[in-house]
Parts: structure tokens; C-alpha cells; sequence
């Protein structure tokens, strides 16, 4: 057998391509950025929240890859595809297949469960339906998607020359329950928080969002002729109030239009309540928790599935089950089956699952709904389709992939990294935390600063360089919190007894208050069940939860805050005018753009173009509006201020208001004095959104404040910068009970709730409770173990 010689050849001109080469980046805030970034390597890239990183690694080298291999595609294809533009950058050269792993949240859609979104319940499907005894129908007869639906007919069919007509039946059997509709649960509306019966339509009765007799419902109630507006609810015969609140969707005629006409309850059932309820926008959200009650269907016991998909097994597992067992189990169980006519799909079946608990997601169950996993988890399922892919020379890009992360967890996910470039394929990492940091072969860090004063490359070269290299990153690098030499004393504290939500095991707690309190340990420990499902939603407590902001390009931090509402009054006061011509979004819009700065043209498969607003020059605003001044500027000049010169402006002279100043004095204590006030929310990064959210909160007139992971999305040196702003809290006479795997937030707690020992029904046990330090001389937990290995203890 010939041997391979040692001798080699000379390099050939494919090898040559081992750079991604990017001139002149300007997406977002990128100022003419120019870097090359070596492939089949680790890049970590780092810099504080706002600096840039995502404009470089998702909308630049990300969104250009993507974009080419749409445009791979015929065009008749493109037309079903989100089109997208070409980034703002002069070369994008060496690119390859990328492949995102972002922090988006999965679909809120109350029917998707971890299940559906990894394709583990499809093979489930399909394993129940060959081997389920006893045998009910193909896949979709186990599907909590799939109403069960029959039909018979007369159908007109040509036979010989002649039409004949035929009777035919169908019917398709699925696994939907009946009852809830695949959903688990059945709600209740209480109707007199719906309507008020002392009133007539006309003066308001309806205290649904939107019922509004000004607009469109009001026509069409008052067209329908179904009742007398001016009688107030409790005087309408049964018909009327039957009609209002229940009536079909029928077709009416008003004022010469074609409409339909729907009562009020199946409108509110399709608009409302067919979404998450986190999904909705918050003052609906407030009104659907106030006027309906969930509680678990009494027909499926919650599993969303008909008696017939119950009723089929394989041994004395029915698919319910299956669904609902931790998946670390589910794995063994899928394992223990051998059945040679089914053999390929049980492999793929366990490679999934093995993959979940790899992942370190063994706790979840498939029937989780996915819109409950945190950012981390939803990240961490999107990444199991792509660890046994055979695919290299890809580029994976992730978004802080440790996020969610206990210290203990990070490091099977760095291992997950460096096995990902092993097999030849790129990996950029957008990161804050230095332990992964710390295994990049490559490490870009930009800045220096946040949004305007960010946009630069500070740094890049090998970890080591970083540490000595005068950069926020690099002087932050190695920054450790100490222990507290003294804690705060507890005023009170809130009493946990016997909760035993989702893993919790009959768990008891007092969670002081006064003090600033942090709940850890692993993922999945049961962490978040404990703190939301114990802590009422009641008066007094303000939760900063994970969910995203939702907004559109129109919304900005001035909507979103309710700043906008005093600039604007302060505007109308000043100049004698209604507060409306102040808004972009109402009768001070621009006329040719409405409002948006920007013209849109829709280029059906091609990417659409936007070009500023000639008229208006992206000010936004009418020209007679912008005539009207306050404190020496009109409205776009304040918009376009940034909240620390904002701060000054609204603060003394002219344009004093008080109103206005409070706003953005909190949204400077929670470091966003760089942003501009009329910066549209998609444009902002994960830790700006979760920052400008804890400022609205701030607000709230709470005296306990749940956080949970305040530090996702923050860099070393914004961490610093947050615990001054919890210390600020709990000084103030509020209580602050975060829930936190930072080991800086740790350490500087007053008191340390620690949940575990692992996760799923390995965790759900108290294993430690008192202060840091205590935490640390302990040390019979993981995480004393790794707290003592940060502070050096």
C-alpha cells in the first residue's frame, strides 16, 4: 500500500481564501469599519452594549451571506422570501454559509411547544402511529394541531362522456382535543368587566381596548340596528345583549359599505385571546389578565390531545406522556425500544434528544410552551439542529451564546464552540462574559464607547494582547467584585410556603426584603419558577422580566417611556397649539412620508429602497411645525438630542419640565445617556432594550423589584454601572430580588438564595440560603465553588 509522503505540495489557489474581508462597514453606527477576520477560527467579538457588534456580525457579514444565497434562488421563489437589502458596506469578500444562532424569543403562538419548534414531536408522531397499540390512524391522529373533521356529499364527476354525480364521504382524524382546541387550557370572561351595564353604548359601556363609538365599531354597532344605542346595557332585552356580546359574523350594509358584524366575545376570542397573553401589547395584556380566567381544559388534563390519542400506547407510555417526561428520561426511555421496522427513525429520535441533554437542556419536557423558555434556553434549542450536521466550512454566528448560563454551564458550552471549529467551520461569538472570551483564537473589540461614540475597532489579536491593551475590555478583562465586608440588615421578609411550581419540590423560603437578594443556580433549577410563581403580580411588585420589547421603526425610547407625552404638552403650552402637531404619528406628520422620515418603494422580489424624505429631510414633521420652538429648538432638534443633553435641556431655563427631566434622568442611571431620544427601538442592541425597560419600570410606585438576569446583554464594565444602580434601589427603601448568575452581582448580594442541586427533577431543592461570604467558606454547592474561584477565596 503506497505511503504518503511528507513532502508538500505547493499551496493551491483555493487555499488562499482564508480571510472574511470587510472595507468600510457603516450599517448602524459602524464608522468606515475595515477589518479581516480569519476562518475556520474562533472571533470572539467584544465591546461595551451599543458599541457595534451586532451591526458588524449580524447586519453586515451575517445579513450579506444570507442575502446571497437567497439571490441563488429563482425569482419566483424570492417572491415568498423576506427580501433584504444589501448592507451598507463597500466589500464584503470570502464570505460563507452563515448560519445564525440568535436571542430571539421563539414564537409566543400558544400551540408551538418545545416540541413542535425541534421536530422531536413529528418523529414522535410518527413512532406512536406504527407501533401504538391500539392502532388509531397516520401521524396527524396524534397531532394537538389536527381536528378531527368528517363530510359527506354529493360531487359531480364526468365518466364516458357523461356527468354523473356520486356520493362521497371523507373523514380525517386528529388529535386536537375538542374541548380547549390543542390548547390546554379554557377561558372564562367575566362579563362585568366587559361592559358596564349602568351605561349606554353610546356613553362608553364597553371597556374593551379599542371599543371606541368614534371609530369604525362605533358605525358599525350603530349601523347594525342589532339594539338601541342610548339604552344602557342592563334595560336590553335578551336578543340585544345575546347579539352584542355573542352574534355570528354577519354581513351588514352601513352607509352603503359592504361590512361584517361580529359580537363582541368571538371578536375578543380571535384577537385577543388566540395569542400569548405575553404577546400582547401591555394595556391589553393588563385587560385580558383583569377580565379572563385560564384554567387547565378538565377534558385533556392539559395535555391538548383527544381521548382516541391518549388512548394508543406503546407499553404503558401513551404520547401525553411521552411529551411531558423530562427529556434527559424521554432519551432513555426512546432508547430502551427495539424495534428493527422502525430503527431509523428511533435513531434520529434519541440523536435529538441526546442532543437536548448535551446542550444541557435534559430538564425541559417537549410539551413546554416555547414562548416560555428565556432567551438562553430558546438560543440553546436553536442550536441542536446543527450539532451532529455533517456540513463544514460554515460560518456559525452566535449571539452571547452564554447567556442564561450558570458559571458551571459555560464551560460545556465553550466546549460546544471549539467542537463546531474543529470540524473546519468559522464561529463568531458576540460575547461579554471572559470565560468565553477566553477560549476566541481571534478577539475584535469595538467602541470605544456606546452608539455615537461607538463604531470602532479598539483592538484585535490573540486574548493575551487583549488584556494589556488599554481597552475598556482589556482594563475590565480581569475585574473581579469583591465580597461585601458587611451586608444590609433584612426589614422583613416575603414567606415561600410549599411552592411547588413546574420542579419545585414542597419548597419553603423567607425571601428578605430591604435588602438586595439574589436567587442562583443552575439552569433549570427551578430559579424563575420560585421568584415569578411564589411573588404575586400584586401592588407593590415591579418585575423586569426577559420578554422583548416589542416596537416598530416608528416607536423610539420617547414613546416607549412616555417621555414624548411631556415634550409634547411643554411644546403646545409654549407656542398656544394642540399637543397632536408634536407627534409624528398624528397630525404633525410630514404628508408625503407620513411621519417616517423615509419614502419606501416596494421592488416586489428585489430588496425595497428607502431614500430620505425629500420634502421633509427626515425631520419627520410638517414645515409649519417646525416653526414652533421650546428653550431656542424645535421638535426634531430634540428629538435627535441625546438623553444626557436632553437631561440638561429639560432640566433649567425655557424648556424646564419636570416631568420630562424625571424621565431621563432614570434612563441615565441605567447608563443609556448615549442614545438619542428619537432612536427608532430597532435599532437598539438586547442589553439597550432590557436597560430601557428596568428605566420605565423605575417609575412604578413597587416596593419590591423582581429583576430577572439584569446583566444579559452588559459588558464588564456596564456590570459596575448596574450594581450602583441596585445599591441605589435598595438605599432608597426598596426591596431588589434578582435572579442571577453573574458572578459580580453574586458577590455583592446581601443575601444568596441558591436553588439545585441540579436541574429539572434533579434540582427544585433549596441547597443554600445566607450571605456571599458564608456562600464561599461553604462551599458545598457549585456555585460556592465557583464564587470562591472568583473572588479568590
Amino acid at each position: 500500500m503506497a505511503k504518503k509522503t511528507d513532502t508538500r505540495s505547493p499551496a493551491h489557489a483555493a487555499d488562499t481564501h482564508d480571510l472574511i474581508r470587510v472595507v468600510g462597514a457603516r450599517e448602524n453606527n459602524l464608522k468606515d469599519v475595515s477589518i479581516e477576520i480569519p476562518k475556520r477560527r474562533l472571533t470572539v467579538f467584544t465591546g461595551v452594549s451599543g458599541s457595534g457588534k451586532s451591526s458588524l456580525v449580524f447586519d453586515t457579514i451575517a445579513a450579506e451571506s444570507r442575502r446571497l444565497i437567497n439571490e441563488t434562488y429563482s425569482t419566483f421563489i424570492q417572491g415568498f422570501m423576506p427580501t433584504q437589502a444589501r448592507p451598507d458596506v463597500d466589500v464584503l469578500d470570502g464570505l460563507t454559509t452563515a448560519i445564525i444562532v440568535d436571542q430571539e424569543r421563539m414564537g409566543a403562538d400558544p400551540r408551538s411547544t418545545v416540541g413542535t419548534a425541534t421536530d422531536a414531536n413529528a418523529m414522535l408522531r410518527i413512532l406512536f402511529s406504527r407501533l401504538g397499540t391500539p392502532h388509531i390512524g397516520s401521524p396527524q391522529a396524534f397531532s394537538f394541531n389536527v381536528a378531527s373533521i368528517s363530510g359527506a356529499g354529493a360531487v359531480t364527476v364526468e365518466k364516458g362522456g357523461q356527468k354523473v354525480r356520486e356520493r362521497r364521504s371523507f373523514s380525517i382524524t386528529g388529535g386536537m382535543c375538542p374541548r380547549c382546541e390543542g390548547r390546554g387550557s379554557v377561558n372564562d370572561i367575566d362579563l362585568t368587566q366587559i361592559y358596564d351595564d349602568s351605561k349606554s353604548l353610546n356613553e362608553g359601556a364597553l371597556t374593551v381596548p379599542g371599543y371606541s363609538m368614534e371609530g369604525w365599531y362605533g358605525r358599525i354597532f350603530s349601523g347594525s340596528g342589532f339594539f338601541d344605542m342610548d339604552k344602557p346595557i342592563r334595560k336590553f332585552t335578551k336578543r340585544e345583549l345575546d347579539a352584542l356580546l355573542y352574534k355570528e359574523p354577519t354581513k351588514i350594509k352601513v352607509e352603503g359599505i359592504n361590512l361584517t358584524y361580529e359580537g363582541v366575545i368571538p371578536k375578543m376570542r380571535k384577537s385577543m385571546l388566540s395569542k400569548d397573553v405575553d404577546a400582547l401589547q401591555p394595556h391589553i395584556r393588563a385587560f385580558v389578565e383583569r377580565a379572563v380566567t385560564f384554567q387547565t381544559c378538565p377534558d385533556c388534563d392539559g395535555t391538548r390531545l383527544s381521548a382516541e390519542a391518549r388512548s394508543s400506547k406503546i407499553g404503558e407510555i401513551n404520547i401525553a406522556d411521552a411529551c411531558a417526561m423530562q427529556i434527559s428520561d424521554l432519551a432513555e426511555w426512546v432508547g430502551g425500544l427495539r424495534e428493527p421496522s422502525v430503527q431509523p427513525l428511533l435513531d434520529a429520535l434519541r440523536h435529538t434528544l441526546d442532543s437536548f441533554v448535551e446542550i444541557g437542556l435534559g430538564y425541559l419536557s417537549l410539551n413546554r410552551p416555547a414562548g416560555t423558555l428565556s432567551g438562553g434556553e430558546a438560543q440553546r434549542v436553536k442550536m441542536i439542529r446543527h450539532l451532529g450536521s455533517s456540513l463544514t466550512d460554515v460560518t456559525y454566528v452566535f449571539d452571547e451564546p452564554t447567556a442564561g448560563l450558570h458559571p458551571h454551564d459555560i464551560q460545556r458550552m465553550n466546549d460546544l464552540l471549539l467542537r463546531l471549529r474543529d470540524k473546519g467551520n468559522t464561529v463568531l461569538v458576540v460575547e461579554h462574559k471572559p470565560e468565553t472570551i477566553a477560549i476566541g483564537d481571534h478577539v475584535v473589540d469595538l467602541g470605544p464607547g456606546a452608539g455615537a461614540a461607538g463604531g470602532s475597532i479598539c483592538f484585535e489579536g490573540a486574548v493575551d494582547k487583549l488584556r494589556t491593551s488599554g481597552t475598556i475590555t482589556g482594563r475590565h478583562f480581569d475585574d473581579r467584585a469583591a465580597l461585601k465586608s458587611e451586608v444590609r440588615t433584612p426589614v422583613g421578609a416575603w414567606k415561600i410556603r410549599h411552592a411547588e411550581t413546574n420542579n419545585l419540590r414542597d419548597v419553603s423560603v423567607d425571601v428578605p426584603l430591604g435588602v438586595l437578594c439574589v436567587v442562583t443556580g443552575v439552569a433549570g433549577s427551578g430559579k424563575s419558577s420560585l421568584i415569578h410563581g411564589s411573588i404575586p403580580g400584586s401592588d407593590g411588585v415591579v418585575a423586569v422580566d426577559q420578554t422583548p420589547i416589542r416596537g416598530s421603526r416608528r416607536s423610539n425610547p420617547a414613546t416607549y417611556t412616555g417621555l414624548l407625552e411631556p415634550i409634547r404638552k411643554a411644546f403646545a403650552k409654549a407656542n398656544g397649539v394642540k399637543p397632536a402637531l408634536f407627534s409624528s404619528n398624528s397630525e404633525g406628520a410630514c404628508p408625503n412620508c407620513n411621519g417616517a422620515g423615509v419614502v419606501y418603494s416596494d421592488l416586489g422580489i428585489m430588496a425595497g429602497v428607502s431614500t430620505t424624505c425629500e420634502v421633509c429631510e427626515g425631520k419627520r414633521f410638517m414645515a409649519e411645525v417646525l416653526e414652533y420652538t421650546l428653550g431656542g429648538k424645535d421638535i426634531s432638534e430634540v428629538l435627535a438630542m441625546p438623553v444626557t443633553e436632553a437631561e440638561e435641556f429639560f432640566g433649567s431655563g425655557d424648556a424646564k419640565t419636570p416631568a420630562a427631566h424625571a424621565i431621563l434622568r432614570r434612563l441615565a442611571d441605567v447608563g443609556l445617556g448615549y442614545l438619542t431620544i428619537g432612536q427608532p427601538l430597532t435599532t437598539l442592541s438586547g442589553g439597550e432594550r432590557q436597560r430601557l425597560k428596568l428605566a420605565t419600570h423605575m417609575a412604578d410606585k413597587g416596593g419590591v423589584y423582581v429583576l430577572d438576569e439584569p446583566t444579559t446583554g452588559l459588558h464588564l464594565a456596564d456590570v459596575e454601572q448596574l450594581l450602583g444602580l441596585l445599591d441605589k434601589l435598595v438605599d432608597s427603601g426598596k426591596s431588589v430580588i434578582v435572579i442571577e448568575h453573574h458572578q459580580a452581582v453574586m458577590a455583592h448580594a446581601d443575601w444568596i438564595i441558591d436553588l439545585g442541586p441540579g436541574a429539572g427533577h434533579d434540582g427544585g431543592t433549596i441547597v443554600f440560603e445566607g450571605t456571599p461570604a458564608d456562600l464561599v467558606a461553604d462551599r458545598s454547592t457549585l456555585t460556592g465553588q465557583h464564587l470562591a474561584e472568583y473572588v479568590g477565596a
